[in-house]
This record gives structure tokens, sequence and C-alpha cells, in this order.
């Protein structure tokens, strides 16, 4: 093949897959998170597949066994959330009411609230006149509600979809990948590897860490006496894929409510169980044990969590760490290369 027509087939390789990419844009995060997915079970489904000798179905096994159980933790996750969050209020206008825990607290505020020409009842009638005026747009609402829903819905399909490929097909698809990218074989491998293993250890690390950090923090409210600990420690779980401030959202707040009913030694003991246990112990006795000891530079680490929750939501905050682990591989990678093409002798003329 004359070297036009090598150029004139790169550049329409080129064109192919940045129609693929603009055609898959949409659903992106959904094939991203379901390849993460993929690479995270891939140890269960080898063990599965040895066993039935069926790695087809056994791969269905798994892709169906992991729908569900999101599915079902997603329900009775926000089932139990919703719940205990409706009583908690109850308990919090309890305790400010008349007579309540907090009642004294309550009016210290609405004396500091009054020299600035504001009120409690005040602030509740705005955000009375608020709620109004969702009800009155609840039909635009509904629909955007419904999209979101629609888009979620062909993210997770597409999840599960990428899931099973991966976990059938995934030594194909790195061979033809190997044999088809413009890189060497071994640096298209070295990649793809980097992937699959910086990939699986954010997802657990990410998801095992939020998990630990709510029960702890769950653990730690049971014991000083905050009204609903399972609500606060789903809320801290939740919190917990913040960057930066993350669970603080959730404890801090707790125990100041602790000092404003009255109980300083448990709000104290609450801050001290949080700075102590729910930070100190998950971020860095924890996390590292899962995700690895060889981890990238504060600011990349930041750049990507920041970055990923901007541009993609809550999802970023698992792609963004993965994308920048993959940017730092493929500089090491050019990095080598060049070094190796300054050490080599010059060419003979």
């Amino acid at each position: 093949m004359r070297l036009s027509q090598r150029r004139a087939l790169g550049w329409c390789a080129v064109a192919a897959v940045a129609a693929l990419v603009w055609l898959a844009w949409p659903l992106v995060v959904g094939i991203f998170l379901g390849a993460l997915m993929g690479f995270t079970l891939e140890p269960v489904h080898a063990a599965l597949a040895r066993r039935t000798r069926r790695p087809f179905m056994a791969s269905l096994v798994m892709v169906l066994a992991a729908g569900l159980a999101i599915v079902g933790a997603a329900v009775g996750f926000l089932s139990l959330f919703v719940a205990r969050a409706i009583a908690f209020a109850a308990v919090v206008g309890q305790a400010l009411g008349p007579g309540g825990a907090a009642s004294q607290w309550a009016d210290t505020i609405n004396g500091w609230l009054g020299r600035v020409g504001l009120s409690i009842e005040a602030i509740t009638d705005k955000v009375r006149e608020g709620a109004g005026d969702v009800v009155s747009r609840s039909a635009s609402l509904a629909g955007l509600v419904a999209a979101h829903a629609l888009g979620g819905a062909l993210n997770f399909f597409f999840a599960l979809l990428t899931m099973h490929l991966v976990l059938v097909h995934w030594d194909r698809m790195v061979a033809a990948l190997a044999s088809a990218a413009p890189l060497r074989p071994e640096y298209t491998r070295t990649v793809l590897a980097e992937l699959r293993q910086v990939g699986r250890t954010t997802l657990v690390g990410t998801v095992v860490t939020a998990l630990a950090q709510g029960a702890l923090a769950g653990i730690g409210f049971w014991l000083t006496g905050v009204p609903q600990p399972a609500f606060f420690g789903i809320a801290t779980a939740l919190a917990s894929l913040v960057p930066a401030i993350g669970t603080l959202l959730v404890w801090v707040p707790a125990g100041l409510y602790l000092f404003a009913v009255g109980q300083p030694g448990a709000g104290i003991a609450e801050l001290i169980w949080g700075a102590l246990v729910v930070v100190g112990f998950s971020d860095y006795v924890l996390r590292p044990r899962l995700v690895g000891d060889e981890a990238m530079p504060a600011l990349l680490t930041f750049v990507a969590l920041f970055g990923g929750l901007e541009t993609m939501g809550l999802a970023g905050l698992i792609v963004g760490p993965v994308l920048m682990s993959l940017a730092v591989v493929v500089l090491r990678l050019y990095a080598r290369e060049a070094a190796a093409r300054r050490a080599a002798p010059p060419a003979p003329r």
C-alpha cells in the first residue's frame, strides 16, 4: 500500500474512532463504570467459570447478581434514609418546640437573627413560599426527573452490558487493541493492565471506604446519643464521596447538635470519634490498604477528584482518578521512550 493510501486510511480510522466516541459520549459514564465493575468481579467470574466450564453463563450469572444487588441496595438505602430522615425531623421539631431540649438554643439563634432583621419565622415563611412554587411547577419537575431517570436507566443497562463484555472478551479486546493501536504492543498492554488494576482498586477503595466510614460514624452516633444514628450513618457514607470535606459535613454538625441540647461531653466525644476514627482510621489506615501504597501526588489527586466531580458528577469521583492514573502511565512510557532514544548511540552514516 502506498504512503498516501496509508495516510488516508489512518485518517479514516481516526474519524471512525471520533464518531464512535461522539455517539457513545452520553453513555460514557455507564460504560466506564461497567468496565470497572468487570475488572473488580473478574476473579469471582474466573472461579465460577472454572467450576461450571461455561464462561458465558458464568458472566450472565455475575451480571444478573450485580444488577439485582445494586438495585436492591439502592432501594433499601433510599427507603431507610427517607424513613430515618422523617423520624429525625420529628425529633428535632420536638427538641426545638416549647420546653424542648434545644428551645433555649433556638431562642438564642432567633435573637441573633433579629439583630440583622431576620427571624426563624421569616425564614420558615420563605421556605413555605419556595415549596409552593415547587408544587406549582411540578409538571416540569416531573418531566425533568423522568428524563434523568431514563438517562440513569440507560447508563445502568450499558454498565451491565459492558461488564458482561469485559468478563467474557477482555483478553480478545486487549489482543485486538495491541495489534491495532499505534503504540508498541507492550506499551498498549501496559496501559490496559494499568486501567484494569487502577480501576479495580479505585472502585473497591471508594465503595468499601464509604461503607466503612458510614458504619463507624453510625456507631459513634449511637454511642454519643445522636438521634437516628442509622440516618446519620447513611448520610456519612454518602458524604464520604465528596472530596476534601467529605464526612465533616455530617459528624461536625452532629457534635454541635449535642452541644446545643446541653450534652457537651457527648459532643466532645462525637467530634473526637469523628476526627480519629471516621477520618483518621478510614482515610489513613483502611483506604491505603485497599487502594495500595503507590499514590499519585496530592495535587494530581485533588485535580482528578474535583475535575471528575465537576465534569461527570459523582461518577467522576471514580472515573477522574482512573483517567489521571492512565495519563500518568502514558507520560511515564513517553519519558522512558524519550530517555531510550537519547541514550541510544547515533546511527552510522
